[in-house]
């Protein structure tokens, strides 16, 4: 699986919005919990729907029972996220994504507070691949470590995740970002700094944790030009 090169700055890399589930009878997802950002693009995406049916038990019919439609089956979308930072072997960044991806499968602290216990909701994107796009939640992750620094951190991890559709939820309406909730993303230019952006943003330059957290950011007087940044909603922000 190449990684991205000089011409990367316009590559659109794929993400994973990780949501609270709803509260209350909102169809639509909670605030956002993280932004998993894909260090490598998807090789391949596997999207499958099904259509129920059922026959009836008639003897009338010489051929058969005639079937009757169920209703459709949620789509489904099974991809692998490849992880990598063999060039940087005393970071554990590895193990802490793997880490939060397990956790999709585990209920949040703030469902089980609202008394409504439910793992986060997500939604997969990738640009203007919107076929791809919908809510789900994750149903499995599993993990293989394959290469491993001197003192066992692993270095090197392949994630097969597999996505179900949770149908009743309502379509995105931020055709950037894909997510529910009023959110946008912004491409750094030069000058640009976090405290900046969450000025313009948000009103207050304190604020700029919640942009840092959103995409993953360790170190906050790095940002390269033309990295595609999301800016969470107002509402989703802790002051």
């Amino acid at each position: 699986m190449a990684k991205s090169s000089g011409a990367g700055k316009s590559l659109v890399h794929a993400t994973l919005a990780i949501h609270e589930p709803p509260t209350g009878d909102s169809p639509s997802p909670g605030g956002l919990i993280k932004n998993f950002s894909f260090q490598f693009n998807p090789a391949q995406l596997s999207l499958s729907r099904q259509a129920r049916w059922q026959d009836s038990d008639s003897a009338a019919t010489r051929n058969g029972p005639v079937p009757e439609f169920m209703g459709a089956v949620p789509r489904e979308l099974s991809l692998e996220i490849f992880l990598d930072t063999s060039d940087k072997p005393d970071d554990n960044k590895v193990l802490k994504q793997v880490e939060s991806l397990m956790k999709c499968c585990v209920v949040t602290d703030a469902s089980l507070a609202a008394d409504k216990p439910s793992p986060p909701w997500v939604i997969f994107q990738w640009g203007s691949f919107s076929t791809a796009r919908f809510v789900s939640y994750v149903s499995s992750v599993e993990a293989s470590y394959t290469l491993f620094s001197t003192s066992g951190t692993p270095i090197r991890a392949a994630c097969q995740l597999r996505l179900h559709e949770l149908p009743h939820a309502t379509q995105g309406q931020n055709p950037t970002s894909g997510a529910l909730t009023a959110q946008r993303v912004h491409r750094v230019v030069a000058g640009d700094s976090l405290q900046s952006l969450a000025w313009q943003e948000y009103g207050d330059a304190s604020a700029w944790r919640a942009i840092a957290e959103a995409n993953e950011i360790d170190n906050p007087g790095q940002l390269p030009t033309g990295t595609d940044l999301l800016l969470p909603a107002t509402s989703e922000v802790r002051r």
